[in-house]
């Protein structure tokens, strides 16, 4: 049986999303989404101000419908190295239920060491990793969190590398649109179709929704 499409990164009005959180719901709902994680762009400046929107949105959501689970979360975007630890801390007190880091994406300028520094962190995916490291992808299988491929525009031209390392050493994959508008959310086959086009299989893709899905059934474990 199928499992049903599951998103841990996107993006609303909170950082550099065009929707608000219930539009951008009701949007992926009708697309046969079971949960979407709002995962807004976070340094250190707005980080408190995004986590308790995005938990208020959860929560009333959450209490009047049953078919959509809606999650909490930020992406931490560009943020220092030495900063990654700290503020995955802080983002796990304010109440975050995912935290992603935005990774060294080969089209923009992330601070080398980012991927490292946020591998050595409490977080749960590592998103658009660009030429990631063998020595890094092990670090990932080793501590259990989850490299990303992606559906975005750019941040996607090194989902072969990513896909091939990590079937090669064991990490565990997820996939991920990295919306931003509402155009760039994933039909389910059209994300079997980017999973697809990086080299994986049908039973890659399946696989990757476990993943997602064992993530947040995690943190809900990990939250009581």
């Amino acid at each position: 049986m199928s499992l049903k499409m599951i998103d841990l990164h996107t993006h609303s009005i909170f950082s550099d999303g065009e929707l608000i959180p219930f539009e951008l719901c009701r949007r992926v709902e009708v697309m046969g989404y079971g949960a979407l994680a709002l995962t807004d762009h976070a340094d250190s400046s707005n980080l408190e101000t995004i986590i308790e929107g995005l938990k208020k949105a959860a929560q009333e959501w959450n209490a009047v419908n049953s078919s959509l689970t809606l999650i909490p979360g930020v992406e931490l975007t560009h943020v220092p190295p030495a900063l990654i630890k700290p503020l995955t801390e802080k983002a796990r007190r304010l109440g975050a239920q995912i935290v992603v880091v935005h990774g060294e994406t080969i089209v923009e300028p992330v601070a080398p060491g980012t991927n490292r520094a946020a591998l050595e962190a409490d977080i749960d995916i590592l998103a658009h990793p660009g030429l990631i490291t063998e020595e890094e992808v092990l670090l990932a299988k080793e501590r259990n969190i989850c490299l990303e491929i992606s559906g975005r525009k750019g941040h996607c031209f090194s989902n072969g590398h990513v896909a091939r390392l990590a079937k090669k050493f064991g990490a565990k994959l997820v996939i991920d649109s990295d919306g931003h508008a509402p155009g760039d959310y994933l039909s389910y086959e059209f994300a079997r179709q980017v999973v697809l086009g990086a080299g994986l299989t049908k039973e890659d893709f399946q696989e990757m929704l476990k993943n997602a899905w064992e993530i947040v059934e995690r943190r809900r474990k990990d939250l009581g």
